[in-house]
This record gives structure tokens, C-alpha cells and sequence, in this order.
């Protein structure tokens, strides 16, 4: 990542004394005594209930709003550029020196493993750092050859204003730091509502942008519940909204959003394919295949799930890509919940039953679900529609280069895709023909904070990250002048 030198400091009536770093919210909880609750830490790998968090009530929803609205209007037009960067750079900053915390609670809250929660924080303060580093070049004026008549034209980006954010739980930082970061920079204020069972790391997250000296109301973590949210994308004073998370939940938002004439960014579900269509060595694909099924075991909305192989290579193909995914159940972290591993416990269950074969590396327990494979897997079969969110892959067979294309675009979802080819040609000819918004050809796990991440069709629209992810919550306003 390019490195320039810090922006000044921000006004001191804007910054505070930072606190201590936050104690791990899971000590001295006593879980059983708060009954049920929406926002709950359930520990996925034993089971046990660990805290309960409130929900906010409707005045703490309509104060955080009031601030919220309040607070764009000194942070968006009086800070600068440069001062929202040197805060955000503090974001930055406290997210490496807390990383270990953070991560904690990160596995606490869904049982990803800690060195890869803790990899997952450090990512994020990269993207803080991204934006703050490139900030003004991205806010400046673009100019506009005018055509016909005198006088100058420019595109000014001025902030967009309130946005609510909706974050799931798989990554319960890097999420946050995809949609928070842009538009702080670009001086949007955030009301952020995240996964019920991540408010842990919710509230550790607020702490951090607090102690980074943003101004109250700049960030704010609202443990709301459904209708809450309804009645923020209703409110008159929120601009845009962002999700990430099911279709379902994209959907209402989107209905609600679209009712009231409010902006919308949806990243919804991925079933991406992973085409192998020529090598010359193949077991270093099997590992890229089983990295790309595995990342976040399994549960990563553009993880490779639908692995489509060229006839001379199938056989060999299944054999040793089953074979090393297996070979990773000992080693496997458990899925977020049992809940989760339930889901889909049923649904590879319901796809042997309509005909498919299933290779597993044992039965589930619990939230631990052991790595699979299905093969045979038709059109008929509900499992060809699906998304498999955990440690599943389904492969098939094809004969031809068009048959791949066709078979990877037979899905209601669009978001990304992984080509791998020995030919140059054809790796631009089918990653032209695939209808998603991320093609990734002869790697896997090669995202980067300056590439722009989203899909298309039933995965969603809208951009984050790169460029592309500071445009789409800023008022690209024209000024024309003539003289």
C-alpha cells in the first residue's frame, strides 16, 4: 500500500483524550441470569450462552438519528479532507494496537479461528488507511471539457449524509471498515446496526472510533431490532442505506429504502464458480481450489462453492481436491452457529436425497460441520440453486469451454468468479462472457482494499472498496460556470 505523509492534526474541539483499550466484554457476564435477548453471544464451539446485550429502546434509536443528522453538518462541511483523514489513520492505528482484543471477540462471537480474526482486523485497518491515504485525490474536483459556449464545468463531491449501515456476522470487522471507511472520509455521518450475534464486537468497534477523537454522533452502533430499522430508512433524515448480508434481508431493505426514495447498496449471497479448464500442474490448483472453498470455512459470500472442471481433468481433479478437503476436517473451525450448521446439515441432506453423491469427512456436531463433497448434482436438484454457506463443494463436469460458461452463469446469483487457464486468450475470452462483478483468473484470496467488490443479478449492486467505493454515497454535484 502507498504510504504518504499524515494529514495535520483535527481541530481539538472535534478529538478526545482516548480511553484505555476496551476490556473484553465477555468477562464476568453472567449469561444465565439476563434471560433471552435479540442481540446474544452464543460460543459456537461449546454451545454456552456467554452474554446478552439491550436492545436499544426507541429513544436511544431517535437520539442516535438526532445526532447523527446534527453532527454531518460540522463533520461533512466544516472538518476537511485532510482532518477526517488523520482521524481515520487514528482508526487505523487503534485497530493494530488492539487486534488481539478485537480478535478475541471475534471468535467468542462466531469461532473464527484467532489468527485469522486477527488478520481479519489488520485488513481492516489496511482499508482505513486506503481511504485515508487517498481521500482527496478521490473527493477532488473533476473537470468537464464543456462543449459548446464559454465558461467552466466540474463534478464536486460533497457528502451524501446520514447512511445506516447493516453488517453480518461473518466479518465482523472487515465489514465494517468496507462501508464506514469511504464515507467517513467523504464526510457521511453512520448509524451502524450489526449482526445480533456480534454485538460485542459492535460495541468494541464504536470504542475505537470514539477513542480516535471522531466527533459524537460521526459513529454511532445501534443495537436496533427489525422495525427500528424500518423506521430509520423511513425517516426523512437518513440519505442511503447499506447491507450486507441475505436476499431476504435485501430485499426488505430495498423495499423499505425504495419506497421512501432513499439510496441503496446490497451485497446479498455469491455461489461462485471456480472453472478449471486447462493446467499444467494440477496439485497446486487443488490447493488453490481448497483455500478458495475453505477461507472463513466456507462462509464467505464470494468463497468458491461450484467448482466446474474440463472433461480430461475431472477424474483426477475430484479425487485429489476431495481427498485434500477432507483432509482438513480434523483442523476445522465451527461454523457460526448451530443454527447454521443445521441449515445446511438439511440441505445437503435434502440434495443426496434428490440424487446427488456425497463424499464427507464425517457427521456434524454441533456447530462443527466436517468438509464435503457433491458430485452429480443436476438442474433438478434444489442444491444447483443454492448457496452452501460452510465447507461444501459441489463439482462438475463439463466438455467444452462453453458448457463451463454456460453452467458457471446458471445461477441466480452473480458475484464473483476464478478462471483457471494455461491460455492467456481464453482466460479474457470466458472472464468476458461470466455475468458477475469480480472475475479472478489463476488465483484465489487476491482481493485487495483498491479493488472495487460487488456483484450482480441476485448477489446484489452497488460497489465497496477502491475507487469505486467512495462514489457511491457522495452528491456528484455539476457547477457550471459562464462567463
Amino acid at each position: 500500500m502507498t504510504t504518504t505523509h499524515r494529514p495535520p492534526a483535527p481541530p481539538a474541539d472535534t478529538a478526545r483524550t482516548p480511553d484505555p483499550p476496551p476490556e473484553d466484554p465477555f468477562v464476568n457476564s453472567d449469561a444465565a441470569a439476563t434471560g433471552a435477548a435479540l442481540y446474544a453471544v452464543t460460543d459456537p464451539a461449546s454451545g454456552e450462552l456467554v452474554r446478552t446485550f439491550p436492545t436499544a429502546t426507541d429513544l436511544e434509536v431517535e437520539s442516535a438519528l438526532a445526532r447523527a443528522a446534527a453532527a454531518g453538518r460540522a463533520w461533512g462541511r466544516e472538518t476537511s479532507v485532510d482532518q477526517r483523514a488523520a482521524l481515520l489513520h487514528r482508526v487505523a492505528d487503534l485497530h493494530e494496537e488492539r487486534a488481539d482484543g478485537l480478535a478475541r471477540i471475534i471468535t467468542r462471537e462466531m469461532g473464527k479461528p484467532h489468527d485469522e480474526a486477527v488478520g481479519e482486523v489488520q485488513f481492516s485497518a489496511a482499508i482505513y488507511r486506503y481511504y485515508a491515504d487517498n481521500a482527496a485525490d478521490f473527493l477532488a474536483d473533476e473537470p468537464i471539457p464543456v462543449l459548446e459556449g464559454e465558461g467552466t464545468a466540474l463534478v464536486r463531491r460533497a457528502p451524501y449524509g446520514v447512511l445506516l449501515g447493516i453488517m453480518p456476522w461473518n466479518y465482523p470487522a472487515y465489514q465494517v471498515a468496507r462501508f464506514a471507511a469511504p464515507n467517513l472520509a467523504a464526510g457521511n455521518t453512520i448509524l451502524l446496526k450489526h449482526a445480533p450475534q456480534c454485538p460485542g464486537s459492535a460495541a468494541a468497534l464504536e470504542d475505537v472510533f470514539a477513542d480516535a477523537g471522531l466527533p459524537r454522533g460521526a459513529y454511532t452502533n445501534l443495537n436496533a431490532t427489525d422495525d427500528q430499522v424500518t423506521a430509520i430508512i423511513e425517516d426523512p433524515r437518513l440519505a442511503g442505506v447499506s447491507l450486507t448480508g441475505s436476499e431476504r434481508a435485501g430485499a426488505a431493505v430495498a423495499a423499505t429504502a425504495g419506497r421512501n426514495l432513499k439510496k441503496v447498496v446490497l451485497e446479498l449471497g455469491g455461489s461462485d464458480a471456480f472453472l478449471l479448464l486447462s493446467t499444467d500442474d494440477l496439485d497446486p490448483v487443488v490447493d488453490q481450489a481448497v483455500a478458495a472453498r475453505l477461507e472463513n470455512t466456507g462462509q464467505a459470500c464470494n468463497a468458491a462453492k461450484r467448482f466446474i472442471v474440463a472433461g480430461d481433468l475431472y477424474e483426477p481433479f475430484v479425487q485429489r481436491f476431495t481427498a485434500a478437503l477432507l483432509a482438513a476436517a480434523d483442523g476445522i473451525a465451527p461454523l457460526s452457529s448451530e443454527a447454521a450448521a443445521e441449515r445446511l446439515d438439511a440441505q445437503v441432506r435434502a440434495a443426496v436425497d434428490q440424487g446427488a453423491r456425497l463424499v464427507t469427512g464425517g457427521e456434524r456436531r454441533g456447530a462443527h460441520f466436517p468438509p464435503a463433497v457433491l458430485t452429480g448434482v443436476t438442474p433438478d436438484n434444489d442444491a444447483y440453486h443454492q448457496e452452501l454457506f460452510g465447507p461444501v463443494a459441489t463439482v462438475f463436469r463439463v466438455d467444452s469451454e462453453d458448457e463451463a460458461v454456460a453452467l458457471a452463469n446458471d445461477t441466480p446469483y452473480g458475484l464473483g468468479s476464478y478462471v483457471f487457464t494455461t491460455s492467456a486468450e481464453q482466460a479474457e475470452r470466458v472472464a468476458d462472457r461470466l455475468d458477475v462483478g469480480m472475475v479472478f483468473v489463476n488465483g484465489v484470496l487476491v482481493e485487495g482494499v483498491e479493488l472495487p467488490f460487488g456483484g450482480v443479478k441476485r448477489s446484489g449492486f452497488g460497489r465497496e472498496l477502491g475507487r469505486h467505493g467512495m462514489d457511491e454515497f457522495v452528491n456528484k454535484k455539476l457547477i457550471r460556470t459562464v462567463r
